[in-house]
């Protein structure tokens, strides 16, 4: 009698999971500050869901993380790099404040999307303007120019750094679940 309610409840688990499938993949895959990523998404012309599963793997969408190598906020911005594209988009920011406007989601997440959407211009290919985001464009160009990867990015796994590798995976994994469940 034992296991035939064991069975019933894992039955009726699995049924409940399988009807809520997507629902209980949008509490793991959130979709928070919707509104300020869809602004620059649709500003800078980068996949709102690509954005998201680039936070999600980042930060998972803790504002105040800073790694310890530096990066910080949402998207995991290094200063320099902040530096470097607040111009860009008529931002001014004192480099004594960068670390501290780079906590504001809104200013992360404008200044990383366009940095994104920089990359995917240069290298015209997903996997690796991920590979630069995460890797450095320095690294890429060299890699690239070496042949230890293809611009094509279908050779991603060969990426030196493993980091790097399973950094690009994890995001276009979730980019993939984030489309399946909002679209």
């Amino acid at each position: 009698m034992k296991k035939i309610i064991i069975s019933i409840i894992l039955l009726i688990t699995m049924l409940l999971i399988i009807i809520f499938k997507n629902d209980i993949l949008r509490l793991i895959y959130p979709k928070k500050y919707n509104e300020t990523v869809v602004t620059y998404s649709e500003k800078y012309n980068v996949d709102s869901n690509l954005i998201f599963a680039v936070i999600k793997t980042e930060s998972d969408f803790d504002q105040q993380v800073k790694s310890n190598k530096g990066a910080i906020g949402l998207m995991q911005l290094m200063k320099q790099t902040a530096i470097e594209i607040a111009p860009t988009i008529d931002l001014e920011i004192s480099e004594n404040k960068i670390e501290e406007k780079l906590l504001e989601p809104e200013i992360n997440i404008n200044i990383g999307t366009k940095y994104l959407q920089k990359l995917l211009e240069k290298y015209n290919n997903t996997e690796i303007a991920l590979t630069a985001y995460n890797a450095g464009t320095g690294n890429v160009d060299k890699w690239i120019e070496q042949e230890v990867i293809k611009s094509d990015g279908s050779d991603i796994e060969k990426v030196p750094f493993k980091e790097t590798s399973k950094y690009v995976r994890c995001i276009l994994r979730d980019y993939r679940i984030y489309q399946e469940i909002y679209e």
